[in-house]
């Protein structure tokens, strides 16, 4: 998939493509219908900014604030508020997943970490988003992924750094469909979207074309 973004230097408009359009009809193929279905995509350019900042500090304070979210302190635990939601990366680290613009969303949580310390940082280019839903969703990464992910140990809400097949990734439960966003560095992410077909050819039978 690409989008337009402005070249200033240039004084035109360029076509940025994300990691994954050239698999998206292969994605779409690999789609299953009925009790044992599961789909793929891609959710190209959602914002991600990376946060550091102590929790206990009046900065992070005000960081919340500019969200409308807190920021979680827990491994595993997320939180959500209007278009951002912020994952629990480390005691002092956040990625915040973002619908707004990224440059605003960074302009406003720099303007809330002030002077104090800590770091915002625009990491969108560095990884990407994938979409797992459908009700054999689970199953499917279950043949790759070290993590309990039965509903008594891992529901919506639950985001982790794990590994799915090789690939290290942010793993997020988005709902109890179940729907699962895979956040995997952008060089991976032709791997990680190639494994995850193979996976679920397993469901529709014939390999996908």
């Amino acid at each position: 998939m690409a989008e337009p973004t402005i070249d200033a230097s240039a004084g035109r408009v360029a076509l940025r493509t994300s990691p994954l359009a050239h698999l998206e009809e292969r994605m779409r193929a690999a789609a299953v219908t009925g009790a044992h279905g599961v789909a793929l995509s891609e959710w190209p350019y959602i914002a991600m900014v990376n946060v550091r900042v102590d929790p206990a500090s009046e900065a992070a304070e005000r960081i919340e604030k500019a969200l409308g979210a807190s920021l979680p302190r827990h491994c595993g635990h997320t939180s959500t508020s209007g278009p951002h939601s912020v994952v629990w990366l480390g005691p002092d680290e956040w990625l915040v997943l973002s619908q707004a613009e990224v440059a605003a969303v960074v302009g406003e949580l720099r303007e809330a970490l002030a002077d104090d310390a800590g770091s915002v940082v625009d990491v969108s280019a560095n990884r990407t988003t994938l979409e797992l839903s459908g009700p054999a969703a689970r199953e499917v990464l279950e043949k790759g992924c070290p993590l309990d992910l039965h509903p008594r140990s891992f529901g919506p809400g639950r985001a982790v750094s794990t590994t799915v097949g090789p690939v290290a990734v942010v793993l997020w439960q988005v709902d109890d469909a179940p729907t699962y966003r895979l956040f995997p560095r952008a060089s991976f992410a032709d791997y990680l979207a190639r494994w995850l077909i193979d996976a679920m050819s397993q469901y529709r039978g014939p390999e996908v074309p």
